[in-house]
């Protein structure tokens, strides 16, 4: 009998994205999203940005990937919505157009934020703009020597407030860097970046992307329900008590502890050898 689960499972590795650049590693555990717009340091397009989104919310069905990293080409991540592609035009809109873009925007956050796998952000050179966001959006962030990070909507008469910046920024460096960062527009070079906390490390610019992806096969490798069970609390918990939180946690390891690689892992354990997980 076929098993009805399978039908909502998809195969990721066989990707054909129109808009950005898609490929695999680790087995085809690792899906690798390169921005792939050299020439105007890979910024963002309407297209892209709704393709990016499409993609974050079908990976809750990926029966294959079980990480991603998020990179630029060509030694820059991304410079934000593109001027004359998206700037331009919005100068034009009527306010519910602009709302339609800007629900679409933050729409991208929330399926990174949802989708179970984690997120690593591999940036060098220019990150800027909605290019930070996607940064800021990932679960972990390496940087080279060379990135230079700036939330710079302001420089643009528009608000801080973009995309879940005032709500996500915060949490990662802490209130008030976040406001400095966000009311000045300025760029945070990389040191200061992993300093404050929102990178993760910093790796020189030839090994970028190799240990990014090389983490996120660790990543994968690992209990995949478990880890996308503690991106859900990692979420989740930010706006419940500390008493809510501790019940959420026991819910949530309880069903944990009902999966196969709870299993594997004991097993292993037992038989003195290292566990191979198998994500359910």
């Amino acid at each position: 009998m076929t098993n009805p689960m399978s039908a909502m499972r998809h195969l990721f590795a066989t990707l054909e994205p129109q808009h950005f650049a898609w490929s695999t590693a680790h087995n085809g555990r690792v899906g690798v999203i390169t921005l792939n717009r050299p020439s105007r340091k890979n910024p963002l397009t309407f297209e892209s940005y709704a393709e990016l989104r499409d993609l974050f919310r079908g990976l809750s069905y990926a029966s294959d990937i079980r990480a991603i990293v998020l990179t630029g080409a060509e030694h820059n991540f991304c410079s934000g919505g593109d001027v004359f592609d998206i700037i331009e035009p919005l100068t034009r809109m009527a306010i519910p157009e602009l709302l339609a873009f800007t629900r679409m925007t933050g729409d991208l956050v929330k399926a990174m934020r949802a989708c179970p796998q984690p997120i690593i952000a591999a940036v060098d050179g220019v990150c800027a703009g909605a290019g930070a966001i996607l940064a800021m959006a990932s679960d972990m962030r390496l940087a080279t020597p060379q990135a230079r990070t700036a939330f710079l909507f302001t420089r643009v008469g528009l608000a801080g407030c973009d995309m879940g910046a005032c709500a996500l920024l915060p949490r990662i460096i802490g209130q008030g860097r976040a406001s400095e960062l966000l009311y000045t527009g300025r760029a945070m070079d990389a040191t200061e970046g992993e300093r404050w906390g929102f990178y993760n490390a910093l790796v020189e610019r030839d090994a970028l992307l190799a240990e990014a992806i090389k983490r996120a096969g660790d990543l994968a490798n690992g209990p995949a329900f478990a880890h996308s069970m503690t991106k859900t609390m990692l979420s989740q918990e930010w706006n419940v008590s500390v008493d809510q939180a501790i019940e959420m946690e026991a819910q949530a390891q309880a069903l944990c502890m009902g999966t196969q690689d709870f299993r594997r892992a004991f097993e292993a354990f037992a038989s003195k050898q290292s566990p191979v997980f198998e994500g359910n």
